[in-house]
């Protein structure tokens, strides 16, 4: 009887050592996730005004690099957040463009050759319903006030791309609009991609 205890016993044990090495190892996984919190700190961190060279080159690919790493809901905080702007600042005409290049989410240019496909109509359902879900992220972030349409964003544009087309629109914006327009882009090409703008009125 004894010694089947003891073998219980360290049964248990050898079950709570396994349990506490997985929550370790749970906790360090988290301490190393990236974060946008964590990506304004290293940005914050670092005046790119002062960096040449290499040294800049490197600073500037590790950004779009951890911008491309974070999960959706992270990157679009980054986005609307603006305080890579500082950066943006101080960037070179051809650096904002391979910028804007590396961090384009994937599939990019083909949701805009399929935006250009769909009626007027759909066209703009899909641009209001964009619009309304970057709104809604922006309030919660504290970076725009309930009713201010998106950054960088306003009625008239909106009209021109539902006229006109999403994709001679983007080709002839300046760097610092496309920038400001990452947020809603990235959002209607998940819409695209969803399929829910095929389905009828799509859901919150």
């Amino acid at each position: 009887m004894r010694l089947r205890w003891r073998w219980c016993l360290m049964g248990i044990g050898a079950l709570v050592l396994i349990w506490l090495v997985n929550w370790a190892g749970y906790q360090w996984s988290a301490s190393q996730r990236l974060t946008a919190e964590k990506l304004r700190h290293w940005a914050e961190s670092i005046d790119l005004a002062r960096l040449h060279g290499a040294e800049r080159e490197r600073a500037l690919r590790q950004l779009a690099d951890w911008i491309n790493a974070l999960p959706y809901e992270e990157r679009r905080r980054v986005r609307l957040d603006g305080f890579w702007t500082n950066w943006f600042a101080v960037m070179t005409e051809s650096e904002r463009a391979a910028f804007l290049d590396a961090t384009l989410p994937q599939g990019f240019q083909q949701m805009l050759a399929a935006f250009e496909e769909l009626p007027p109509e759909r066209r703009q359902r899909a641009l209001q319903e964009a619009m309304r879900r970057v709104r809604e992220a922006a309030v919660e972030a504290g970076r725009l006030a309930p009713g201010e349409p998106p950054p960088g964003w306003n009625e008239e544009l909106q009209r021109q791309v539902t006229m006109h087309g999403l994709r001679a629109f983007y080709s002839q914006s300046s760097a610092q609009t496309k920038a400001e327009l990452a947020p809603l882009l990235e959002e209607l090409q998940r819409l695209m991609q969803s399929g829910r703008l095929f389905r009828g009125r799509p859901s919150p």
